[in-house]
């Protein structure tokens, strides 16, 4: 794709050779194969792959009412009685991955937003960027609504559409106001844990005493009365009962029209209540940091080494122990739902650092030129990053839902990373395979060639 000498470090979007008046006549369109960055395909890829380490237990495994208010990040059902392998194995999942990857999915969509724009801006088509840039995200709201509503309640892309909506006049900001705005954004979280927090635990508060005016034969008031029941349905979401558990695997088994009934009810509150509460301030924080690493080079590995190991060093040394720290607190109490807004008060900044110290870990081995093979294959998925999302999706539901093998609910989780494993080389060895010929994945050319408004050349031979 590109010389020994060039490939060791990504380099920026080349302009399109000629005169200006000549790029002018090019006319927009999409970015070429010589005109990729290497190291945010290899970076996209390892996030794309990555978050499979998270999203298997959605597939997989009995999960608390994921529509009860606050259990956004407790994560599958964990029974009582769980090994202490299975618990090691959970803090160590938790602290390694979950949200990291999709901190760095959302940093390379804002990066994605700088790249598009001052793409076309260097082939003359700047008074057009915001016709094709909101056309493109629009028509990636279409896919996640497909997406969700079709396959799987867990999708993302609607809500990144929907942020995305949001940045186009940000995509001239210079990166320390981009980075500034992002850790504001983001920051938001930790005072909605606090309130949350406090609710809750006046709640609890009220519940106690209504308890107490019932057992001494006095009549509860109608405040200790609504914050009992409303307490109650914060402890179901947490604590599912094993009817709870068991509908959940009778639904995972069902037919798929069963399935659908079950799931659109879901998605209408995730991508509505849910959203706006929280995926809002998660996603645009992380894609305006991710619109300021860009323009700062950060994702293109041209920083200096030092910087790279910087960032390992701190997300490492101080990101992971306060994210390991915090899945143990949640187990340890239970996921006490008190407990657990504390914890999600630390949330962003922990992910945050673990993810940055793995983007310092990938551009450090792009930089060095080392691993060609797996950067390689690792580039191949990222330039597929859509279609690949999706195959995921298309190869897990296949597995555990009842209009397929039904396997939900019935792996532990050490096969359950089995499964991820397997759909890992899959998705690498079809990903090398397809781009071999063809230019973009077939989702990634639906998609341009809609943003467009033209077919575009799919073959690698016709381009």
């Amino acid at each position: 794709m590109r010389g020994a000498a060039a490939e060791s470090v990504a380099e920026a979007p080349r302009p399109v050779p000629g005169p200006p008046a000549a790029r002018g006549r090019a006319g927009a369109a999409p970015v070429s194969l010589v005109e990729r960055i290497f190291a945010v395909d290899v970076l996209r890829g390892v996030a794309v792959l990555g978050i499979l380490l998270i999203n298997i237990e959605d597939f997989g495994l009995p999960h608390a009412d994921k529509s009860a208010p606050g259990t956004e990040w407790v994560g599958a059902f964990l029974p009582s009685d769980l090994s202490r392998h299975d618990v090691l194995l959970w803090v160590l999942v938790r602290a390694l991955f979950e949200g990291k990857m999709r901190a760095i999915f959302s940093m390379l969509f804002g990066a994605g937003v700088v790249l598009l724009t001052s793409h076309l801006d260097k082939r003359g088509e700047g008074a057009r960027s915001a016709d094709i840039y909101y056309r493109r995200t629009l028509w990636l709201l279409g896919f996640g609504l497909l997406h969700a509503y079709l396959l799987w309640e867990g999708d993302i892309l609607f809500s990144y559409a929907l942020s995305g909506l949001f940045l186009f006049p940000f995509r001239n900001a210079s990166p320390r106001l981009l980075l500034a705005l992002g850790a504001i954004v983001l920051s938001i979280s930790i005072p909605r844990a606090a309130v949350i927090a406090m609710h809750r635990q006046d709640l609890r508060t009220q519940t106690a005493l209504a308890k107490a005016d019932e057992a001494a034969g006095r009549t509860p008031s109608r405040r200790e009365k609504d914050a009992r029941d409303e307490w109650t349905e914060i402890l179901d979401g947490f604590e599912p009962n094993p009817r709870n558990v068991e509908e959940s695997r009778d639904d995972h088994r069902g037919s798929y029209a069963h399935m659908f009934t079950e799931r659109a009810e879901l998605v209408m509150d995730v991508e509505s209540t849910d959203y706006y509460s929280w995926a809002f301030f998660d996603t645009v924080g992380m894609m305006l940091i991710g619109m300021g690493l860009l323009k700062l080079g950060v994702l293109t590995a041209s920083r200096p080494a030092a910087v790279y190991v910087g960032m390992a060093a701190l997300g490492l040394g101080v990101g992971l122990p306060c994210s390991a720290a915090g899945a143990y607190e949640l187990y340890v109490h239970r996921f006490d739902p008190v407990g657990v807004a504390w914890v999600t008060a630390a949330y962003e900044p922990g992910r945050l650092l673990v993810a940055l110290a793995y983007i310092g870990v990938v551009m450090r081995v792009v930089r060095s030129g080392r691993l060609r093979r797996i950067t390689s294959a690792l580039a191949q998925v990222g330039r597929m990053a859509l279609t690949n999302y999706l195959l995921t999706t298309l190869l897990c539901t296949t597995l555990f839902n009842g209009y397929g093998l039904g396997l939900f609910g019935t792996l532990g989780r050490g096969a359950l990373y089995g499964v991820v494993l397997g759909v890992w080389c899959v998705e690498l060895a079809a990903s090398t395979l397809w781009l071999r010929s063809f230019r973009f994945g077939p989702t990634e050319w639906v998609w341009r060639s809609l943003t467009y408004w033209k077919l575009q050349p799919l073959r690698r031979a016709e381009a």
